[in-house]
């Protein structure tokens, strides 16, 4: 449910391996690109794959899901809500519903509206870049984080990921793992307002200051919040800040212990600034200021580059590509 960046590859995967019968649900706008270009899987370390036209399975409406066992819930977040009602009056009782989203809550929403249905929350530690015409691209490695269950039909979807080249973590509790994900989510922004690919992002010193600076005011709210997250990758994730103020030698090293980052990586956030689409800044950025409101601190930061991002949703012109320094100086102009 949600035929874009991720729910294609990860649907693609699952098809090119054999492992499961895949319904995408999509917009018009896809469903024409695939018809016409199949499905092109392009992966960092891992071999590509191409599925055929006449394989693929499209529809624009989520009555096509009444059948399956599992439905991958992949829209953006601010869809999340809409998207569990549909939902609720189309997927049968017993199908596990799985969310591949982004922020903290989706999993909650779409259990509310689904009470008859069994809702998992799920990360994605990898990102995917449309470049049209079918061509889905992974720049980056890492796993899916799926909510560990005894549930039968996700054991048999860990199996399903593991068969089609998809690493798969099963953490007992996921809400710290989240929280990791958003903080290290919180460069989305930068990436889409300045228009830089993610290794670019990493190799500057500028944007790296511009990142450490918005995780560390991030790591403050957390902590007055009394909010642990998980080690990233066995790293504390409270190190972040430190690690991208090293100098770039240090940090490429660092960076390649920890994951594999091909030059065309970029966030989905870029994507959606340059699809003239809502990006999901407040549920990254913007939930670091809605925490900070709750605890009775600031994040002055995230408040003002969640700014930013809305400023270039409105002006509909694309990534407004900000050097790191103009980036730096807008992040500290006074409200």
């Amino acid at each position: 449910m949600g035929a874009g960046s991720i729910g294609c590859f990860v649907g693609a995967r699952l098809m090119a391996a054999d492992a499961a019968d895949v319904t995408l649900v999509g917009r018009s706008r896809m469903a024409e690109q695939l018809h016409t270009h199949g499905m092109h899987i392009q992966d960092v370390g891992r071999s590509a794959a191409t599925i055929s036209p006449e394989r693929i399975t499209f529809s624009q409406t989520p009555e096509s899901l009444q059948t399956c066992d599992v439905v991958l819930c992949c829209v953006k977040s601010a869809q999340t809500a809409e998207v569990g009602e549909q939902l609720a009056r189309v997927a049968a009782s017993e199908a596990l519903v799985v969310s591949l989203q982004n922020g903290l809550s989706n999993a909650e929403t779409l259990a509310e509206r689904l009470p008859d249905n069994r809702v998992l929350a799920a990360i994605v530690g990898f990102n995917v870049v449309s470049r049209g015409d079918g061509v889905f691209h992974r720049g980056m490695s890492g796993p899916i984080a799926l909510q560990r269950s005894n549930d039968v039909t996700a054991q048999a979807l860990v199996s399903a990921f593991q068969a089609s080249a998809l690493d798969v973590s099963l953490p007992t509790d996921l809400k710290p793992h989240q929280w990791t994900k958003l903080l290290v989510n919180l460069n989305n922004a930068v990436s889409a307002l300045s228009g830089a690919p993610t290794r670019e992002l990493l190799l500057s010193p500028g944007f790296r200051r511009v990142i450490a600076a918005v995780i560390a005011e991030a790591l403050s709210v957390l902590k007055a919040a009394g909010i642990k997250p998980a080690a990233l990758r066995g790293i504390p994730v409270g190190l972040m800040p430190h690690v991208l103020r090293l100098p770039t030698p240090l940090v490429r090293l660092v960076t390649r212990a920890q994951m594999q980052v091909d030059p065309q990586a970029r966030s989905s956030m870029w994507e959606d600034l340059n699809r003239r689409r809502t990006t999901e800044v407040d549920f990254l950025n913007g939930e670091i200021v809605k925490l900070a409101e709750r605890v009775g601190v600031t994040a002055p930061l995230n408040q003002r580059i969640t700014e930013l991002v809305h400023a270039a949703e409105h002006q509909n012109q694309g990534s407004p590509k900000l050097a790191a320094d103009v980036l730096w100086t807008r992040l500290h102009e006074p409200a």
